[in-house]
């Protein structure tokens, strides 16, 4: 597809380096009391909780000096008491006797500007790497009458982490950032491990997640939901679901009740076998029993926990059954000529958990509507025969499709050649055999895509209408020359359906809502690094949205650097306005990396004249003395005492080629005189003399 040169997007890069490696970025849905957006990360030693944006702490209180009395005691000190020896001595008191209490005071106006300030970091250690987290998921709508997502949960971060070794957690922590004075507690500098996690020192709680005999390769985490009762139980539960490569792929999912406090890790309550292992599961935004499961070769399919495939059990106990269900398998194109599919990189939730949004190795995207919620949709929804007990139901055809721009080598795979001639008779050996299966093979043609990393991400954003909601998605495949951003699906989505039925669709043209916007320039920001993973950050108002803007902010997330990209003009700190593509230095981008020195003073300007009309033109400012033993000997060219700068010497070229012999100059003598042999002469002979003499040498 052609790149019409309107889809690519003013922006401006913020950069954070940090010192350790990033192995995964949350931003969680819900902001905090003060207004700060919350980012978590997983590196090497555990994970880091930032508040960015939001309300600023007040200046810290300096504490009350104590009152000193004339004798430079001070006020306690006035009674003087003395310990007899059958007094016991006092109790010394730990550090950890009375339970510190954070009461941190925020400022009542919020000033940010352009990019917010980070207003606080918590770093929780857990002694090893932390691989993957999960957040719950946000949607404004609800379900059978009840909200989801971390509504419920505001005054409190609850998300769920996997390790390298093998360990999983579910981390509950106030959503408020912890004051400074809490972070400068001395019972924190008395041991190492006083603030590691699950220690409490931060009011978190740590729950592990049994079970597991290999690293989680995926997370997804989501408030508990009965099939019996719409409310949500008390106290607050959330199921934390799971997938590995144990055997050939095992799914697992956890009840957690974040009130209970146990010693021992939680055992799952369901745990499904699968034929091969998965790339991502994502819990339904609206309905929270349904999980997506995403494997890069079979399907994308959805799992519903508590929908059990048997007759209800008198005999079980628990919430939900011991076994759920496959509701609906969606399948990807086939990867033509050949007859495999193609692989699936990542795929999510879009329109409220009503469809889904895949991306597949080759470039391709395409949105599967499930529930019918397309603007042109006329047909019979696959909702409808989920409701009416159908199970194993499949859907393959696209509501809307394309490719994103630039991957078309991914797509030009080179069909095999028989190297036969023709007329000939090729006999079969290990070679021609070796090339025969080669050629009838399918999966040589895909080794390039199964190596092709991508991903996608949503987040839902305001519009102009406050009773409705949109989202905003991102995905990436490859590296970071292919990062797109759809600033609202649903419009994007009719403007699709409306250009194909009118015959031709360009995915990079048009409004700024209804395109796919493609970012460039990312390795300004990165600095050599390969992208690793995108992320979304919602505006927060509809300001941006009104005034034509993106209302969502890109994390690009590097190996060891998060880059924020958003659109605008430096010059707004409240609205964004796009504008044509910025380059580094000016409109034009330059051949060469100007440089500027310490001066800032511009240079002199230097002119020359290089016309012959005018002699002298390239005359120096001052004339450097002649030296007489290296300069030319004046009889040698009459009338020229100093070399000439200029053009004059095609003058005296001329004079010198018009000059007529002159028979009474004696060469022979200036010769001898240039050579000084005449001196010589005479000082062998004794007897100075100005005349030439003649010497005989004898026989």
């Amino acid at each position: 597809m052609e790149d019409s040169g309107h889809a690519r997007l003013l922006m401006t890069m913020n950069r954070y380096n940090l010192s350790r490696r990033i192995h995964n970025v949350q931003t969680y849905p819900t902001q905090s009391p003060q207004g700060a957006t919350i980012l978590i990360y997983g590196h090497e030693t555990g994970v880091t909780i930032v508040w960015r944006g939001g309300r600023r702490f007040k200046p810290s209180r300096k504490p009350e000096p104590v009152k000193q009395h004339q004798n430079g005691g001070s006020a306690d000190a006035s009674v003087m008491v003395i310990d007899s020896d059958d007094d016991e001595p006092p109790a010394k008191t730990t550090p950890n006797a009375t339970a510190f209490v954070d009461t941190p005071e925020f400022e009542t106006s919020t000033e940010e500007g352009l990019y917010p300030d980070i207003i606080q970091t918590l770093d929780l250690t857990l002694g090893t790497s932390v691989l993957h987290v999960a957040v719950l998921p946000n949607s404004p709508n609800t379900a059978d009458g009840t909200a989801t997502g971390a509504a419920l949960l505001s005054d409190k971060l609850v998300f769920a982490v996997s390790c390298a070794s093998n360990d999983a957690y579910v981390i509950a922590l106030p959503s408020t950032p912890p004051s400074p004075e809490s972070k400068a507690r001395p019972e924190l500098r008395l041991a190492l491990l006083a603030g590691q996690a699950g220690s409490g020192a931060w009011g978190e709680r740590l729950i592990a997640l049994g079970g597991q005999t290999r690293p989680s390769d995926g997370l997804a985490i989501a408030l508990a939901r009965t099939s019996s009762s719409a409310q949500p139980s008390k106290p607050p539960r959330v199921v934390v679901a799971a997938h590995s490569k144990q055997a050939s792929g095992v799914l697992q999912l956890w009840d957690v009740s974040l009130d209970v406090k146990s010693d021992r890790p939680l055992e799952p309550f369901q745990t499904e076998y699968l034929p091969s292992p998965l790339k991502r599961i994502s819990f339904n935004p609206t309905h929270g029993t349904q999980l997506l499961t995403v494997s890069a070769t079979d399907a994308t399919r959805i799992y519903d926990y508590a929908a059990s495939p048997l007759p209800n059990d008198p005999e079980a106990t628990g919430p939900f059954p011991g076994q759920g269900s496959w509701l609906l398998s969606l399948y990807q194109p086939f990867a033509k000529p050949s007859s495999v599919r193609k692989p699936i990189l990542d795929a999510t939730w879009i329109s409220r958990g009503q469809a889904v949004f895949v991306l597949l190795a080759d470039g391709m995207w395409g949105i599967w509507d499930i529930d019918g919620v397309s603007p042109l949709s006329a047909g019979a929804t696959m909702s409808t025969k989920l409701k009416s007990g159908v199970r194993g139901a499949a859907l393959t055809a696209f509501s809307i499709s394309g490719y994103v721009e630039g991957t078309g080598s991914l797509r030009s795979v080179a069909t095999q050649q028989k190297e036969t001639q023709p007329g000939e008779f090729a006999p079969m050996t290990p070679h021609t055999r070796k090339q025969a299966t080669a050629s009838l093979s399918s999966t040589n043609t895909l080794d390039r895509l199964a190596a092709v990393r991508g991903g996608v991400q949503t987040t839902v954003i305001p519009t102009l209408k406050k009773s409705s909601f949109d989202e905003a998605l991102v995905l990436w495949i490859g590296s970071l020359e292919h990062v797109c951003v759809v600033p609202a699906v649903s419009r994007f989505w009719e403007s699709q359906l409306n250009k194909g039925s009118a015959g031709g669709v360009n995915l990079f043209s048009g409004s700024l809502p209804t395109r796919m916007i493609k970012l460039a320039d990312l390795a300004t920001g990165l600095l050599g690094e390969p992208c690793c993973g995108v992320e979304l950050i919602p505006a927060r108002s509809s300001g941006s949205v009104a005034d034509g803007g993106m209302a969502a902010e890109v994390v690009i997330r590097g190996e060891t650097r998060l880059v924020i990209v958003r659109d605008g003009d430096d010059s707004s700190s409240n609205k964004l306005a796009l504008h044509r593509p910025r380059r580094l230095f000016s409109k034009e981008r330059p051949n060469a990396i100007i440089v500027h020195g310490e001066n800032d003073t511009a240079p002199p300007k230097l002119s020359f004249n290089l016309s012959t009309v005018k002699a002298g033109s390239l005359r120096l400012k001052a004339a450097a003395p002649v030296d007489r033993d290296h300069d030319m000997d004046e009889g040698s060219l009459p009338g020229v005492s100093r070399p000439r700068v200029g053009f004059d010497f095609a003058n005296t070229l001329s004079a010198a080629a018009d000059e007529m012999a002159d028979v009474s100059r004696d060469v022979e003598a200036e010769m001898l005189g240039i050579m000084e042999i005449d001196q010589a002469l005479d000082s062998l002979n004794g007897t100075p003399t100005n005349g030439r003499k003649r010497v005989f040498f004898e026989e």
